[in-house]
């Protein structure tokens, strides 16, 4: 099972930008599509983006579609995800995941079975 450790978390005012990291444990990462989910307090989890085990393919939700860009290197092992333009109804705990099994396309049904501790983000109006 992959070990996801998230950082990059903050508080930041509303336009503004963060990058978010996770780091993944064990020689297999780069076989497995990755994915960034976030919960805000009181909601369930949701989508937010993810991307397939090469790289080449990626999924966002609407709510940060054209805002968020998720990406990998897998020479270090670390998926980043890119937040732009920030909005107050960003706030929340984000989680990077691994899919469950390898070489998945990464879309937003992927079973992902290794989840990190999160990073809060907080965006202030």
């Amino acid at each position: 099972q992959v070990q996801l450790v998230e950082s990059g978390g903050g508080l930041v005012q509303a336009g503004g930008s963060l990058r978010l990291s996770c780091a993944a444990s064990g020689p297999t990462f780069s076989k497995y599509a990755m994915g960034w989910f976030r919960q805000a307090p009181g909601k369930e989890r949701e989508f937010v983006a993810s991307i397939n085990w090469t790289g080449g393919r990626t999924y966002y939700a609407d709510s940060v579609k054209g805002r968020f860009t998720i990406s990998r290197d897998n020479a270090k092992n670390t998926v980043y995800l890119q937040m732009n333009s920030l909005k107050p109804e960003d706030t929340a705990v984000y989680y990077c995941a691994a899919a469950r099994f390898n070489y998945g396309s990464g879309s937003p049904g992927t079973d992902f079975g290794s989840w990190g501790q999160g990073t809060q983000v907080t965006v202030s109006s």
